[in-house]
């Protein structure tokens, strides 16, 4: 039986390649975008999953925002540190990441979840969520599903991969005090054919001061 790798595993082997591929998804430009014309100025973030730090850190750290990006991953966060000097990256798993005291203006969350069990997955937005101070926002990205322990090969290495319902990532961060102000699906497919196309769910949220 083929042994199944962790988050951090895949992605320390993936280095620099990851980014070549997902550094440019369409929704997560967009909901930067979006992300980058509420935050006031000087605003304290947190990227969760930062991987290279681009594109996430990197463009909220040039329009002078206090970033710091935490990933499981010990290449990610080296290669981070080196791309984006403007940002802060820790090695951190956000199950057991001890956040700075205040919170954040916004928490971001692109694609870090997959390879964790359902339980994890919802407990892990939940912390999230409680890191968001009044007036500020919460953007996540994700493969949505109710997936629950399914291994799949992905990029060349075996994982095992979860994931919840729309709904129910709505409902969790509804209980979680947070108003979703906007969600929506789109197909992204990857250069290369070791990825396979996928459907992204992108949710904006606000904590309402």
């Amino acid at each position: 039986m083929t042994r199944r790798k962790s988050a951090a595993e895949v992605f320390d082997a993936l280095g620099e390649r990851y980014e070549d591929l997902f550094g440019q998804v369409p929704g997560q430009l967009e909901a930067l975008d979006w992300l980058a014309e509420r935050l006031p100025a000087g605003a304290r973030v947190l990227d969760v999953g930062s991987g290279t730090g681009r594109p996430t850190a990197e463009v909220l750290a040039r329009a002078g925002h206090s970033v710091t990006g935490i990933d499981v991953s010990a290449a990610m966060v080296e290669a981070a540190r080196a791309r984006v000097p403007g940002a802060r990256f820790d090695q951190a798993d956000v199950r057991t990441y001890a956040p700075r005291q205040g919170g954040y203006d916004a928490v971001c969350s692109f694609f870090p979840l997959l390879v964790m069990d359902q339980p994890d997955i919802a407990a892990a937005l939940r912390r999230m969520a409680s890191w968001v101070v009044p007036g500020g926002y919460f953007v996540l990205a994700t493969v949505p599903g109710d997936i629950r322990g399914l291994d799949i090969e992905w990029m060349g290495h075996p994982v095992t991969v979860s994931s919840l319902s729309t709904e129910v990532h709505l409902s969790l961060l509804a209980e979680a005090g947070l108003d979703v102000l906007r969600h929506h699906t789109a197909f992204f497919t990857p250069t290369d054919p070791l990825a396979g196309p996928e459907e992204h769910l992108f949710c904006y949220a606000h904590r309402p001061a």
